[in-house]
């Protein structure tokens, strides 16, 4: 029997004393040669479990060997056979990408025609050679994640540590990557790969789920799925509001989950029989079709944290309805943006309806995060117009984005400042004052349960809270258009739904949300949807629009993702890089 290359022994890890320790009481075996996935919400221990494999960071208690060596006292020994790809970008950006290469090179003492050789597998397996001489702060999303990978195995590893590879990675790149991965595995190269993509992780060969410190679950991802099969369905003829269906289906006792999936419901319940939906409650005025739906590594990981939020939305609970409104808030006319000869966005037009939830989808350095920059006033266009409200930018951006709420794609809130610093800060630039900015600062308190937080420098919060704390920053002044750049990037699924509940009640208010995502299930949400590609809308429509578009003898039913990646990679024009 082959010995395991990983024994993790009765480990803990404790930083701060009479806290709860980041990791509590963890075992495991992990085998050779395959591709293990560490999955968890945030703050789970993922991070401190990997750095306490490479050897980075040492035990409270109990041991951890790699290849037979301990890693406390044979950490020299481990680093030498181990490649390590931290979660945030880990290179120099004011570097080209082959002056990264040469550094590693350097460090892991790669030279002469070994170093020559090695260059050119890892060109050829992650196509950067023609972008040799870009900084690496200039790369694509996707792009960064390649060179991170290649700068990780130019000595060729034994183990390879990937810490949340594909955060904020659009698909295309997601599964090009993962091919990448997969070929490793014939070089005999063990992964371990930490994700908040439970798609990504019902791809590994085992799992090792993660909660709060504690190991859940250890096993290959089928045998926990099947803990939910016979308990997932489809609605589908939902002829009335969808998100008022999903709120009322939510509600329901014997719901473990339930999501929004293009124009249908997908719903976990907690017994397989009997069927126990009251489908008059969730849409009286439609003949609701139920049909099983194939169950999850998702669904499975919900179940066993007790399932999704069940409550409505506080938030917007408490936020007035939105009167007095243009047809179309958002108005996109012929957005066009130039830097020096390269365009970034090409003629763009589209409208956004009062209390619609409109996708602006592309892979990474499309042209889609320039397009919502124009649409918020962050970014003047070359030429074209953007309204808000009827308000135009450019002529009146003072006005116009009043009726803006902005969050960032990167966390953009101050970090060496406190959590009730910051709402202060950003209350005043939305121009709130006396009685009506102490109001609104105490009702985001109160709504996102920031109370114990509030004297925490930003820096240090758990990312589900930094999620919060920005989601309250952009509506405290109760904006007519929320515009979303990549808002649950990094998000585990629970913290995830938290956030779209509060989305899909202000909707239901008619407030307007413009959003970027690469969580294809996330764009289901959406009520339509513009794909951009190559600095141009090629396509715009619903889900369900977007996914007939893709339909194949070979593929009858495609999802969202299938949709995305056949759609653009049909489109005329250069290769994605």
């Amino acid at each position: 029997m082959i010995p395991p290359i990983i024994t993790i022994s009765n480990v803990s890890k404790s930083f701060i004393k009479d806290s709860p320790p980041a990791l509590n009481d963890i075992s495991a075996k992990i085998p050779r040669g395959q591709i293990i996935g560490l999955a968890g919400p945030d703050g789970a221990g993922k991070t401190t479990l990997i750095r306490l494999i490479a050897g980075l960071l040492l035990p409270t208690q109990g041991t951890i060997t790699v290849d037979g060596h301990d890693t406390v006292t044979g950490a020299a020994f481990i680093h030498s056979f181990t490649g390590y790809m931290p979660q945030k970008f880990g290179l120099y950006e004011d570097l080209t990408v082959q002056q990264n290469l040469n550094l590693y090179a350097d460090l892991t003492g790669v030279t002469g025609q070994e170093r020559v050789d090695v260059f050119e597998k890892l060109m050829s397996f992650t196509t950067l050679k023609p972008f040799l001489n870009r900084l690496a702060g200039n790369l694509s999303g996707g792009m960064k994640q390649k060179l991170g990978l290649a700068c990780a195995l130019v000595r060729k590893p034994v183990l390879l540590l990937l810490d949340e590879p594909s955060v904020g990675v659009d698909p295309i790149s997601r599964r090009e990557l993962w091919k990448m991965v997969q070929e490793l595995l014939k070089e005999g190269i063990t992964v371990i790969w930490s994700t908040a993509y439970l798609d990504e992780a019902e791809r590994c060969d085992t799992i090792l789920l993660l909660d709060e410190g504690k190991l859940l679950y250890y096993g290959p991802p089928n045998d926990m799925t099947k803990r939910v099969q016979g308990r997932v369905y489809m609605l589908s003829n939902i002829q009335g509001n969808r998100r008022k269906a999903l709120m009322q289906t939510l509600g329901q006792p014997d719901v473990i989950d339930a999501v929004i999936q293009g124009e249908n419901l997908r719903v976990v319940l907690k017994n397989t029989k009997p069927f126990s939906l009251d489908l008059n409650r969730i849409d009286p005025t439609s003949k609701i079709e139920i049909s099983h739906d194939h169950p999850r590594f998702e669904d499975a990981y919900i179940d066993i944290l007790g399932g999704g939020p069940k409550s409505g939305s506080i938030l917007a609970e408490k936020t007035p309805p939105i009167l007095d409104l243009k047809d179309n808030v958002v108005n996109a006319q012929d957005l066009t943006k130039k830097f020096g000869s390269f365009t970034a966005a090409n003629h763009i037009c589209f409208k956004v309806r009062s209390g619609e939830v409109f996708g602006l989808l592309g892979p990474n350095g499309a042209g889609k995060s320039t397009t919502f920059k124009m649409m918020c006033g962050l970014l003047k266009p070359t030429s074209g117009d953007a309204y808000i409200n009827g308000l135009n930018l450019q002529k009146a951006p003072g006005k116009a984005r009043a009726h803006i709420g902005y969050m960032a794609q990167k966390f953009s809130l101050y970090g060496n400042l406190s959590v009730l610093q910051n709402l202060v800060f950003f209350s005043g630039i939305y121009n709130l004052s006396g009685r009506d900015k102490q109001d609104a600062i105490q009702q985001m308190i109160e709504i996102f349960n920031l109370k114990d937080y509030l004297n925490e420098s930003t820096d240090s919060l758990p990312l589900g809270y930094k999620q919060r704390l920005a989601l309250s920053c952009a509506v405290m002044h109760r904006p007519v258009v929320l515009f979303l750049d990549e808002p649950t990037a990094g998000v585990d699924p629970i913290t995830r739904r938290e956030f779209w509940s509060h989305i899909n009640g202000l909707v239901e208010k008619g407030i307007t949300i413009m959003v970027t995502t690469h969580f294809m299930d996330e764009a289901e949400f959406c009520d339509r949807i513009g794909l951009i590609y190559q600095s141009n809308l090629i396509e715009m429509g619903t889900p369900a629009e977007l996914k007939a578009k893709a339909k194949t003898s070979e593929n009858p039913a495609p999802t969202l993702e299938d949709a995305f990646i056949y759609l653009i990679e049909n489109y005329g024009g250069k290769e994605h890089g």
